[in-house]
């Protein structure tokens, strides 16, 4: 594992390391953690894992805990973003459990390294259902002290001949052709919504996050399939959960201004059904007009989005007294980010 921070592509507020994860059967393997660090040291931190054809671009969500005193931290996984080599083929696994080394790696840099107490994880989509299973399996270490999930991938969405029979065939195609592209994939309907050279206002990299997405491959769908059935079967999250997610789901294949104001990847009724599974400190919100990303809605929902966030943390993981002695860092000004100016 590297231990040098370097400049991050998104400025100078933002800071990346690499994490070698040795080898796997196409080549070299590395995650990578982004930081942004509070002006004070509080001992806070969240620790954001974004969703499938996606990577961390978000500064604004950055700049929501960065003014709360925490530290941020979020973690472009394996073959995803930054960490995707030439070699590689985007996005893919044969386990949500090939995510675990990195996730442990980076909770051990952002407690034992930047000492920090307090660890909130942040999963977003795919990411939410990674960091629900990580946290279930690292529950007796104390790793984790409350989990956000924005808009889980607890459920295929389509039908329930697709979500069962058909990827359970996909699943056993996956044993003997991992690679197999699956003839499926996403819409470009939810990129177009976000894009600001298309419908929306952000900017990302679309080689990274193009809008029609990268081949399923039918691994990866066995893996997502697997971890899916763990969620249905029950978790024990013993930390606080916070799922949120839109009121309504938009299914159309081609752009209508309605899938701005609601999730065009995924069916939020899957989460609502699901969310008990977790644990037994769950927190359910749902938000009128929120988009998959609800961190991405418009100004107006996000506004909400971030002030539910708030209360719940408030209430249910920070400490009661996190206050560390010591001056500011140097270099940690709290300044917004280049999205958050």
């Amino acid at each position: 594992m590297s231990g040098s921070w370097d400049e991050d592509i998104l400025g100078p507020s933002f800071e990346q390391r690499t994490i070698d994860l040795g080898h796997d059967d196409e080549g070299p393997v590395v995650a990578t953690l982004v930081r942004r660090q509070a002006a004070e040291r509080t001992g806070r931190a969240v620790l954001y894992v974004h969703g499938f054809v996606d990577y961390f671009f978000q500064t604004h969500l950055a700049d929501f805990f960065v003014r709360r005193g925490w530290d941020f931290y979020a973690l472009d996984l394996r073959k995803y973003g930054r960490s995707l080599l030439p070699h590689q083929t985007p996005n893919f696994c044969r386990s949500i459990a090939d995510y675990f080394p990195e996730l442990d790696a980076a909770a051990r840099i952002v407690r034992d390294e930047d000492g920090n107490r307090t660890l909130l994880v942040n999963g977003h989509s795919t990411g939410g259902l990674i960091a629900a299973l990580w946290t279930h399996a690292r529950g007796a270490t104390d790793l984790v002290d409350g989990l956000f999930l924005n808009s889980p991938f607890f459920d295929l969405n389509a039908s329930w001949v697709v979500r069962r029979p058909l990827a359970a065939a996909v699943s056993q195609l996956a044993r003997r052709a991992p690679y197999r592209i699956v003839p499926s994939g996403l819409s470009p309907v939810y990129g177009q919504t976000l894009h600001a050279e298309h419908r929306g206002e952000w900017t990302y990299d679309l080689q990274w996050k193009p809008l029609g997405g990268f081949p399923v491959r039918a691994a990866w769908l066995a893996a997502i399939r697997s971890a899916q059935q763990r969620v249905r079967h029950g978790l024990a999250i013993d930390v606080p959960v916070l799922l949120a997610c839109s009121t309504r789901s938009f299914r159309g294949t081609v752009y209508h201004e309605s899938a701005a104001l609601a999730d065009a990847v995924l069916d939020v009724e899957h989460m609502v059904r699901w969310a008990p599974r977790l644990g037994r400190h769950v927190t359910l919100v749902r938000f009128d007009g929120g988009m998959h990303d609800l961190t991405l809605s418009g100004p107006a929902v996000r506004e909400k989005v971030f002030t539910e966030v708030g209360r719940w943390v408030t209430a249910f993981v920070e400490p009661a007294a996190t206050e560390l002695s010591g001056p500011p860092r140097d270099g940690a000004t709290g300044k917004p980010g280049p999205a958050g100016e």
